[in-house]
């Protein structure tokens, strides 16, 4: 089991809750962080958060996890899915399991979002569940790994 676990969310995840919620709901990136550190804990695991819209901030605090102990990483990497090749390298770089997650199906909005570079590295994928993703994600980290 997963005891030390770091949520990572990339650009513009911290507009959840106002941005487009249509397509990503009406919760709060707060909200999805309470509960998912919520959940850690009742599963007897530390859960900590970080959001950047900076790919060199989250790069940065992916390298420093493995230093810290941490045993899996979830992250939401927003538009850096189908963008960063540095990103992926990242997450490959310190062999940490890692589950992504997205709120929408990214298999059924544009083409462009049909691409992940994450995907290929990680343990598991969650997209198109909403926010519960994020639920699915803690409880497979902290039961499974």
């Amino acid at each position: 089991m997963a005891t030390n676990i770091l949520l990572l969310n990339g650009p513009n995840l911290n507009l959840l809750g106002s941005r487009e919620p249509d397509v990503y709901g009406s919760a709060t990136l707060s909200d999805i962080e309470a509960e998912a550190v919520r959940m850690a804990a009742a599963a007897g695991a530390h859960l900590s958060c970080y959001q950047s819209n900076h790919e060199g901030a989250l790069i940065d605090r992916i390298h420093a996890a493995k230093a810290e102990g941490i045993d899996a990483i979830v992250i939401n990497p927003g538009g850096l899915t189908h963008t960063s090749v540095a990103l992926r390298d990242a997450l490959a770089g310190v062999g940490l399991p890692v589950v992504e997650v997205h709120i929408s199906n990214i298999h059924r909005r544009e083409p462009f979002r049909h691409h992940s570079y994450i995907s290929g590295i990680a343990t598991g994928v969650i997209c198109g569940l909403g926010v519960d993703g994020y639920r699915a994600a803690i409880e497979f980290v902290t039961k499974k790994l």
